[in-house]
């Protein structure tokens, strides 16, 4: 960064309006971000599934060398440029397309994020009851309910599996027939869930951060109490030794490391633009070196403290059934947050609905801060471009909470789940894999990590060690490349539950992941074009499009003053 370009000064549309009040509440709100319900309900079920207590290593070193080094770049990168993701990719304006399509991603996150939170809404008014729904079999399920374990000898559903699929999803065996109506007390529940994350955006980015005290504290309170009632429980020993019980073998297994890899990439909520977003209303010269540190230590702490208690609990469960095997009362996905979880809670001895009531309400706390963090994203990236003819911010977050809202809906009909499955692997995990590569591209190689290092001496007054410029250029990216190479040559036909989907799926399911990819050369043309004045044969106007563009400067006017 040249001192010329570090004095342009920056109009009034560049500058960004809001700050956040202190840094404790930028602290507080990336917690809350990235301290999210993958934590609770995705991270225990995929370490039992790979190795037990073996995932953890291969989780810690992606930690160290994908999350830690993303979460310092993007920070870094918001905080100097001081705008959203479209505009801090001004530094390589050939891969633009990278924010777009991570936007486009972002968007595609919150509609279903929300639907999660409509569930757990519901549950959270269920629990109210004098006794919990899911504790016992009702008449209207017939000889398909069993009283002992979601998974028995005889085939038979536990009364949660029963009461999740049947009384809550109305799910649908497969897609052949559409999606089916909308549950009307889902769509109550989903309307409830938009219009707080509505009320949170239109307050704007001060609003967020005094909410962000209470979001990113009040899930580790109840974590700490469900693990002090997870660990007295009668079994409750055996079942966390299930989860860390080593199996060595499993380390040499490439696909432990594609779990641990994309369980750190997802749960830090990384390259999906947001956390560039809250970087952006950090003041200029903020050291966030330390909050890195905090921020993804606190994360890896509340994946851990979430295994233990799940598996506690389940270990309880299996003693009380007489199960041996404690793996065969696990299910995935939302299954541990909406069947075994409860299950395990409806089992406790004293005022099983206070625990069930704490632990959907730190759910739907930590659904509400993620998805915030998302929908500022998204508004700050539509601010940034158009400015003042954007409107004022509370139409806009207007605008975004009805749209959300409606495209939503679909998730909480009888077949949503299988929809919810289908956006999450085509329109999220899939695309954003190859779009971090490409954010790690554009800054390490096409901007520089030298320049890079250079801009971050400016703007915190540090050395960038080596460390991080090795993990910058070759570590980090050559992960990820081999960790979408892994997924191409493993990919198989989606399913959800074992049931294939109908070819429309699918075809939808190619539309909607092309539709994300596409941004690349599609910027990428857009940047050539604008150059065909700096340089006339192709390979001049590449190179004056992969440079920085005029726009390109700090989040401050000028230089601070010598002494």
């Amino acid at each position: 960064m040249s001192r010329k370009q570090a004095e342009l000064k920056l109009d009034e549309k560049q500058k960004p309006k809001e700050e956040w009040g202190n840094g404790l509440e930028f602290l507080f709100s990336c917690i809350s971000l990235s301290v999210g319900l993958g934590n609770i309900w995705r991270f225990p079920y995929i370490a039992f599934q790979n190795g037990g207590g073996t995932f953890v290593i291969p989780y810690l070193i992606a930690l160290l060398v994908i999350g830690r080094p993303v979460y310092y770049l993007e920070i870094s990168l918001g905080q100097f440029r001081g705008g959203g993701a479209l505009r801090a990719f001004d530094l390589a304006p050939l891969l633009k397309g990278v924010a777009a399509g991570q936007v486009l991603a972002t968007g595609a996150s919150i509609t279903y994020y929300s639907s999660i939170m409509a569930l757990t809404l519901r549950f959270l008014l269920a629990s109210f009851s004098a006794e919990l729904p899911w504790s016992s079999c009702r008449p209207s399920w017939g000889s398909d309910c069993h009283d002992v374990s979601a998974a028995n000898a005889s085939g038979k559903m536990s009364p949660a599996q029963l009461y999740f699929e049947r009384e809550i999803l109305h799910e649908l065996p497969n897609l052949d027939d559409g999606v089916g109506v909308p549950n009307w007390q889902l769509v109550a529940c989903l309307a409830v869930a938009w219009l707080i994350i509505g009320a949170v955006l239109i307050r704007g980015i001060k609003s967020s951060g005094k909410a962000a005290y209470f979001l990113g504290v009040f899930p580790y309170v109840v974590l700490l109490v469900l693990l002090l009632r997870a660990v007295t429980l009668p079994g409750a020993c055996s079942g966390i030794v299930y989860f860390f019980k080593p199996q060595w073998k499993e380390l040499l297994n490439p696909l432990v490391w594609y779990a641990a890899v994309t369980q750190v990439f997802f749960s830090l909520a990384i390259c999906f633009g947001t956390v560039i977003t809250y970087a952006s209303y950090n003041n200029f010269h903020r050291n966030v070196y330390n909050d890195i540190v905090i921020i993804t230590t606190m994360d890896s702490c509340s994946s851990i403290i979430a295994g233990c208690i799940t598996f506690g609990i389940l270990g309880n469960l299996a003693k009380q059934t007489g199960i041996t095997d404690i793996g065969s009362v696990v299910k995935g996905g939302t299954g541990l947050a909406f069947i075994s979880y409860p299950e395990a809670i409806a089992k406790f001895e004293y005022v099983p609905q206070m625990f069930a009531v704490l632990f959907f309400l730190m759910l739907f706390v930590l659904g509400i801060g993620s998805t915030v963090g998302m929908g500022s994203c998204i508004l700050r990236v539509i601010r940034d471009q158009f400015g003042k003819r954007a409107g004022p911010s509370w139409a806009l977050a207007g605008a975004l909470v009805a749209l959300g809202f409606g495209v939503s809906i679909v998730y909480v009909t009888p077949g949503g789940q299988f929809i919810v499955n289908l956006i999450d692997f085509y329109g999220v995990s899939f695309t954003a894999l190859i779009l971090a590569i490409g954010e790690l591209l554009a800054v390490a190689w096409f901007y520089g990590v030298r320049r890079f290092c250079a801009d971050i001496k400016f703007m915190m007054g540090i050395e960038t060690g080596w460390y991080w410029r090795l993990c910058w250029a070759y570590i980090t990216p050559g992960l990820m490349a081999a960790v979408l190479l892994y997924t191409l040559l493993n990919m198989e036909e989606l399913t959800y539950k074992g049931v294939p989907y109908p070819r429309i799926a699918n075809v939808f399911g190619y539309i909607l992941a092309a539709l994300g990819l596409l941004q690349l050369p599609g910027w990428a043309f857009y940047a050539y074009y604008k150059q065909r004045k700096n340089g006339s044969t192709f390979w001049e106007r590449l190179c004056a499009a992969s440079r920085p563009a005029e726009s390109w400067a700090p989040a401050i006017a000028q230089l601070p003053q010598q002494p």
